[in-house]
């Protein structure tokens, strides 16, 4: 990678601000001053320095988002929307995060942002039947029929037929609280399963993607980096 981008990758400044660095001779490369930003190093092996700071190369980011309603699961939005991308820093942004699937733009909960397109493939891959989660407040009384028609997979308004869910009923009232795990995505699939079975969703909550839990801690349009026993589970999915 040439010097000039992992320095501005890594938050010293666009490239002209790096070329100021270079020029006063604050950068060295293994313990050599380096003025020429085009030479290329290697990250993870190379000791570059500013300032006789170690600079820690990290070349992807990992980020659990309590996602709040209002926002769009986008990098960006013509229509000048807020993205979930906009909710995060500078020191994250430059590191092109995009979230892994979509939550509606009134959904709640669990969000994955990272730059490392192949985990992302692999988490959205429907040949992986990886399960996601949701807590949801139903208008309507949930039955068993409900969960036998989920279970058989339920014809949406387009004709197709979706992937057997499990749901799991927590209150059967007049306002229903239920959960329901899905291993697809299609676009407001939920409430349009729900909607299927003449029901309408009125709050929606994501609360794990596999074994990734939404740290419940976070509050709404908060987020860290993934911790290190939640990183392996998700790699070891590559």
């Amino acid at each position: 990678m040439r010097l000039d981008k992992l320095l501005s990758n890594m938050g010293y400044g666009s490239r002209k601000d790096v070329k100021s660095i270079l020029k006063k001779k604050d950068v060295t490369v293994n313990d050599k001053i380096v003025k020429d930003g085009s030479i290329h190093v290697e990250p993870n092996k190379d000791v570059i320095k500013v300032k006789n700071e170690i600079v820690e190369y990290q070349e992807y980011i990992y980020l659990m988002m309590n996602k709040p309603p209002g926002v769009i699961s986008a990098t960006e939005d013509n229509r000048g929307q807020k993205t979930v991308v906009d909710i995060l820093p500078d020191t994250f942004q430059l590191f092109n995060p995009f979230p892994v699937g979509r939550l509606d733009k009134d959904t709640e909960g669990l969000l994955l942002l990272t730059n490392d397109g192949k985990l992302a493939h692999q988490l959205l891959s429907p040949k992986k039947d990886f399960e996601k989660t949701y807590y949801a407040e139903i208008e309507g009384t949930v039955t068993e029929d409900d969960i036998n028609a989920f279970r058989d997979g339920v014809i949406l308004d387009d004709g197709y037929k979706t992937k057997p869910a499990k749901l799991t009923i927590l209150l059967s009232e007049q306002t229903s609280k239920v959960e329901i795990t899905i291993t697809e995505g299609k676009f407001h699939q939920v409430k349009r399963m729900f909607r299927a079975v003449n029901k309408k969703v009125k709050y929606l909550k994501r609360v794990s993607m596999g074994e990734l839990q939404l740290d419940e801690s976070l509050k709404l349009g908060e987020f860290r980096e993934l911790y290190k026993n939640e990183l392996d589970y998700l790699l070891a999915l590559k």
